[in-house]
This record gives structure tokens, C-alpha cells and sequence, in this order.
């Protein structure tokens, strides 16, 4: 077998997976960095062309071995309260083993100033790829789409979701896209020094997602805006860590403010199909939701 020249990390989520996918259905080796081999890994592990690595991004060496013989990586953390200081330290990494290409996954509208924490550190890792002088390519998608997977047990059990939106409209994407482009960004050339705006192909507000789910599950599913005060504690309750829950609260508040609705054309620039619409997720996703 051809030996792996692209590095996948955060291999196991829903982009990471995919992307997975897409190289394996294209013939390109990769290598994909887990932290353990559980079944995931082990999914990935049986696609045609994959090689697992286990490695640690706070562990230098782990990283090095993971990035040796490496020409184009994929950076993808967790929003972590510590994915900050993990991208950076795969970054110093990258740079001393001669990486000469990485494309990150990053968020709409990254900035140092923002009032959002996600979109801060995301800035902030860009523009240490910036400074390292290796090419790159930044991928900034909106909301996903399977976002709203978070929110099927009460859309199941109550037929209603919550969020702190308000009439915004979103430019939401599913996650599939968002690895399309990825993926042709780690096997086709043009694409270094380029940052792409990833969304979805029209802007919607929560009610109008709920008006697709209605008509896709065949019953009523109605979106209730709330307070951040009512939010946060049924975030805790979910599960997320208080610094996770909070910058999710500040990331619906950009939402919100209206700061999310335009549209990109970056998935059929970069990959000559048209970004997956809302009703048609709606439709495929629908079994999930009852």
C-alpha cells in the first residue's frame, strides 16, 4: 500500500470520520490520529488506505511520530477550554517536523476581538499558522447542521427544541460538506493561503428549521427561544463543561445579533457540488428525531 502523506486529527468525530471516508473513496492514504483505539478508531481502521496512529496533543512526540513523513495535515480539536493551547502545541510540532501544509478547521467569522471565546481561539491558532510560514488553508464553516442532533431527545419526546437565537436567520451546513471541502483542500492544489467561508445554501431562522423538521417527521416540532439564563443551566445539565456551555451561550448571542446569515458558495467553488440544504437533512436525519 502507497504510504500515507495526510494527517487527520480529530479523526473520529463527525467531520473527521467523513473525511475519512472521502480519502479512502478517492485512493489517498492517510494516516489518522486517535487518542485511543476504540471502536472508532477501529471503523476508520478498516477503510481502504487508513493507517491509526495513536498520538496526544500534549504529548510532543506522540505528535512528531504522528506528523513523520507527513505533507498535508488536518487540525480539528474539541472546543475545549484547553483546545487553544492543544492546536498551538501541534502547531510547534508541525513546524520543527517540516510539515509544508496544514489546513485547519476554524469557525465563521474567527477573530482576536470577538466576544466569543470559540472565535477568539481560533484566531488566535490562525495566526500562529500564519507566522509559522508553512501554507495553509483555513476552513471557517457556520452552525452545523447536526448541531441539532443535541437537541433530538426533546424534539423526540417533547416535539419542541430551545435555543437563544431569536429570529436570526443562520446560514447553517452540514458537516458533510464542511469534509467535502476538506478534503479536496488535502489532495488537490490551490487552495494554500486560502481561507474559506463554509455554509449552507440559504439563511434560516430556528422557526423556519422547525417548519422542515414538522414536515419531515410529519408531526409538529416548535422552536422556544429562551433566555441565557434559562440556557446555561440545561447546558450543564446536558452534560458540557461550565467554559463550554458559556462560550456556547456567547456563540448564540453572535447568532442571534444577526452576525451568521450570509451565504458562501466555498462548497461548490471548492468542490463543484452545491451545498446540502436544511430540508433535505431534515429528511435524511428524520429517523433520528423520532
Amino acid at each position: 500500500m502507497k504510504q500515507a502523506n495526510i494527517l487527520i486529527t480529530g479523526a473520529t468525530g463527525h467531520i473527521g470520520t467523513t473525511l475519512a471516508k472521502h480519502l479512502s473513496a478517492q485512493g489517498a492514504p492517510f494516516r489518522a490520529m486517535v487518542r485511543t483505539t476504540d471502536h472508532l478508531a477501529n471503523t476508520i481502521a478498516a477503510l481502504p488506505g487508513a493507517e491509526i496512529v495513536t498520538g496526544d496533543f500534549n504529548d510532543a512526540n506522540s505528535l512528531a511520530l504522528a506528523l513523520k513523513g507527513i505533507e498535508r495535515a488536518f487540525l480539528l480539536t474539541n472546543s475545549s477550554e484547553e483546545a487553544g493551547k492543544l492546536q498551538s502545541n501541534f502547531v510547534s510540532v508541525a513546524v520543527k517536523s517540516g510539515l509544508p501544509h496544514i489546513v485547519k478547521l476554524s469557525q465563521l467569522h474567527a477573530a482576536a476581538q470577538s466576544p466569543v471565546r470559540f472565535l477568539r481561539y481560533h484566531a488566535a491558532v490562525e495566526e500562529e499558522i500564519r507566522l509559522s510560514g508553512m501554507a495553509y488553508t483555513f476552513l471557517r464553516p457556520n452552525l452545523f447542521m447536526q448541531g441539532l442532533l443535541g437537541f433530538r431527545e426533546t424534539i423526540a419526546t417533547q416535539n419542541k427544541f430551545f435555543a437563544t437565537a431569536g429570529n436570526a436567520s443562520i446560514s447553517l451546513v452540514d458537516t458533510r460538506d464542511i469534509a467535502a471541502v476538506a478534503a479536496a483542500a488535502l489532495t488537490t492544489s490551490g487552495h494554500e493561503g486560502k481561507t474559506y467561508d463554509i455554509t449552507g445554501p440559504q439563511p434560516l431562522t430556528h422557526a423556519a428549521l422547525a417548519e422542515s423538521l414538522s414536515h419531515a417527521l410529519g408531526r409538529t416540532i416548535r422552536y422556544i427561544n429562551v433566555t441565557d439564563a434559562e440556557l446555561l443551566p440545561a447546558l450543564l445539565h446536558a452534560g458540557f463543561p461550565t467554559w463550554q456551555a458559556e462560550g456556547l451561550i456567547e456563540d448564540y448571542a453572535h447568532y442571534a445579533r444577526g452576525e451568521a446569515a450570509a451565504v458562501s458558495t466555498a462548497v461548490m467553488d471548492v468542490t463543484g457540488k452545491p451545498a446540502r440544504d436544511f430540508a433535505a437533512f431534515a429528511t435524511e436525519y428524520a429517523p433520528l428525531f423520532s
